[in-house]
């Protein structure tokens, strides 16, 4: 069963945010949820956060993390290894690509992978002419000067 939200009247009193609507339509679209790898999304401050995904049997020349825009995409590529014939496969070595959206000013710190989890820290950095600032009230706000024309000076 799947329901269509309809977003026009969120248009009418809104500017702007037209990339949150589209995330939205987006996530409704999502059929099956793959579940590999494994992974947890930390709110470690107001604004950092880490990605963990449990990565087993991955290496460092196995992953490639690329940020584009605001989009981060995690790829896992593991090559065969021709070292004999499996009698049971119980360790999941499938390659993998997961997309994780970013908010706006969101960018990739650091990323590390020890006993198996790859840690991926994100901090959110908001531009300094983004950034809330107070304005301060004059008595004269928006009024200025009337304009004075000076007097020839006579020099003697």
């Amino acid at each position: 069963m799947r329901n269509d939200l309809d977003f026009a009247p969120l248009y009418r009193s809104s500017v702007g945010f037209d990339r949150v609507f589209n995330l939205l339509n987006n996530a409704q679209r999502l059929q099956a949820i793959d579940t590999w790898p494994p992974y947890d999304i930390v709110k470690t401050s107001d604004d950092e956060y880490r990605i963990e995904m449990a990565v087993a049997g991955f290496g460092d020349s196995d992953l490639d993390i690329t940020q584009e825009r605001n989009v981060l995409v995690v790829k896992g590529q593991k090559a065969e290894a021709k070292d004999g014939e499996y009698l049971h496969r119980g360790i999941a070595g499938r390659s993998f690509e997961r997309r994780f959206e970013l908010a706006d000013h969101v960018k990739v710190e650091d990323a590390s992978l020890v006993n198996g989890l790859l840690r991926i820290l994100l901090k959110r950095k908001i531009p300094e002419a983004m950034k809330p600032r107070k304005i301060p009230i004059g008595t004269s706000a928006g009024q200025t000067a009337p304009l004075q024309i000076e007097a020839e000076r006579q020099v003697a």
